[in-house]
């Protein structure tokens, strides 16, 4: 059980975080402001120091809890899906990416661009970022082959990335680690870029559906890995 203080600090933080979020979706993450957080919530600025020692902590628990809320929404479609085959698995997830960027475009930039010049990622970071992608590694796992990535899957065999490999057999235990760590670093370029260019609007005026270019990129990945 948590103490009444406890509970205090926790409300206060959420309240923060909240506050947060309406000005990034104002204004992007330049217009965050703790001093402006603090006026808005009644309290001076060095007390809300108590419960973010910087700007950073701020923008790293956000970005923690913006994993956490993508890789939800896209387990929750893997579930949904467990029994289709590993191609239309592929495109509900791809779908539920692209839905929950679309639907939190404020939260998907912070997750996708530098929030500040000078902000940098702490290690703990890595594991809920991997998350997002954790459901479609079974998923990649379940490619039949891949040759045109052989050196992509070479690269991945020799590079030592802390826990990768872990990562990989968890998820996809049937399937080599390089194979599926690479075709990760693939769909991850693939159904980021499409995402992305959609909720910067890039694709405004050019007379088409950004699902039909996702839909389009998702068969062709699926293609290289031979998915059922």
């Amino acid at each position: 059980m948590t103490t009444p203080r406890q509970r205090y600090r926790d409300q206060v933080r959420t309240e923060i975080k909240a506050a947060a979020l309406v000005q990034i979706r104002a204004g992007g993450v330049a217009a965050l402001s703790l001093n402006a957080i603090a006026k808005q919530l009644g309290v001076s600025g060095p007390a809300l120091y108590k419960y973010y020692g910087s700007k950073d902590d701020l923008l790293t628990e956000l970005i923690i809890e913006g994993y956490d809320s993508a890789a939800l929404h896209i387990a929750e479609a893997a579930s949904a899906v467990r029994e289709q085959t590993p191609r239309a698995r592929l495109h509900a997830l791809a779908g539920a990416y692209r839905a929950w960027a679309v639907e939190n475009p404020h939260r998907f930039e912070l997750l996708a661009g530098t929030p500040s010049p000078t902000y940098q990622a702490p290690p703990e970071t890595v594991d809920h970022a991997r998350d997002v992608f954790s459901s479609f590694l079974p998923v990649i796992g379940a490619g039949r082959d891949w040759p045109a990535g052989a050196a992509l899957i070479a690269q991945m065999r020799a590079t030592d990335s802390p826990g990768a490999a872990e990562w990989a057999a968890l998820h996809a235990p049937d399937a080599d680690p390089a194979l599926v760590l690479a075709g990760q670093v693939l769909l991850w370029s693939r159904l980021h870029g499409v995402v992305s260019l959609e909720v910067q609007g890039a694709f405004t005026g050019m007379g088409h559906d950004p699902a039909t270019l996702l839909t389009m990129e998702m068969d062709s990945f699926a293609d290289a890995l031979g998915l059922p």
